[in-house]
């Protein structure tokens, strides 16, 4: 996370809320990430264990906020993880 931490800081990135874990959601315009730029990474506890998410997005829909979008995604990720991995995201 560490890495992604300095990344999505130098380009504004914004803190996800605490529910989430430890994350960022940021738009990365630079190399190598201009094909997906619009990224969310969370670290996050399930069942007792750590986990790593990463969602990127090559573009967004005109007029929509794609922070806010992409928090949400996170939000259903991580959801979704733990209906797949019977576990609960935050435990």
């Amino acid at each position: 996370m560490d890495d992604r931490r300095k990344v999505y800081t130098r380009h504004g990135g914004v803190t996800l809320p605490k529910d989430l874990g430890d994350g960022l959601a940021a738009y990365v315009r630079s190399a190598p990430f201009a094909d997906q730029p619009y990224r969310v990474s969370a670290k996050f506890r399930c069942g007792g264990k750590e986990r790593l998410i990463d969602i990127y997005l090559p573009q967004v829909a005109k007029g929509r906020d794609a922070i806010k979008d992409l928090i949400e995604l996170m939000r259903i990720a991580q959801k979704r993880y733990g209906e797949l991995y019977d576990c609960t995201p935050g435990t």
